[in-house]
C-alpha cells in the first residue's frame, strides 16, 4: 500500500488566487508618503484654484507657471456670486467672501508645505461641509471625495516630506 500523500486539487495553489495575492502584495508596497503627498497637492490645488477665481491682481497658475503680482482685490463676479448664488445664511456677503478667499489661499499653501497639516485639513473640511450644506447640496459625490482626502490627512498627518515631520523629528 502506497502511504505517500498526493496533493489534492483543492490544496494545489490556484493560479488566479496566486496572481491576486501577488498583486495585493505589490500594491501594499506603495509608499504612504507618496499617497499623502499626492493627497496634499491635489486637495490644495482644488481650493487654490477656486481662490484664484475670487481675486484679481495676484495670480499663480500651477498649470503654465505664470505669476502676476499686484494688489489683490475681489474679482468682479465674486461679491455677486456670494450675494446671489452662494448666499450663506448668517454671514454678511463681504465677510463670507473675504473669509473664503483667505481660506482658499492660506490653507492650500500650508498643506503644500506640510505645516499645520491636520488643522489646515480640518479648516478645509469645515469649508467643504458648509459648501455642501448651503451652496451646492447636489454635489455630494465631489464633496465626499474632498472630505475623504481631508479626513485622511487629518488622521495620517502630512507624511515625511513636510515641515510638520521635520519639526516633530527635530524638536521632540
Amino acid at each position: 500500500m502506497n502511504t505517500s500523500v498526493m496533493p489534492s486539487a483543492r490544496h494545489k495553489p490556484n493560479p488566479v488566487v496566486r496572481c491576486v495575492q501577488q498583486a495585493v502584495a505589490a500594491l501594499s508596497h506603495i509608499p504612504e508618503t507618496l499617497i499623502i503627498l499626492l493627497s496634499r497637492f491635489s486637495i490644495a490645488a482644488i481650493f487654490w484654484t477656486s481662490g484664484q477665481t475670487k481675486i484679481e491682481g495676484f495670480a499663480v497658475n500651477f498649470i503654465d507657471g505664470t505669476f502676476e503680482l499686484g494688489w489683490p482685490h475681489f474679482a468682479g463676479s465674486t461679491l455677486y456670486l456670494f450675494r446671489e448664488e452662494y448666499a450663506l445664511p448668517l454671514l454678511p456677503v463681504e465677510f463670507a467672501a473675504t473669509l473664503a478667499t483667505i481660506a482658499e489661499h492660506l490653507f492650500p499653501v500650508l498643506l503644500l508645505a506640510g505645516l499645520a497639516t491636520r488643522f489646515s485639513a480640518l479648516a478645509l473640511l469645515i469649508m467643504t461641509i458648509v459648501i455642501q450644506l448651503f451652496v451646492y447640496p447636489g454635489a455630494y459625490p465631489t464633496h465626499g471625495v474632498w472630505a475623504a482626502v481631508l479626513l485622511y490627512l487629518m488622521v495620517r498627518g502630512p507624511g515625511r516630506l513636510s515641515i510638520d515631520y521635520w519639526i516633530k523629528r527635530h524638536f521632540s
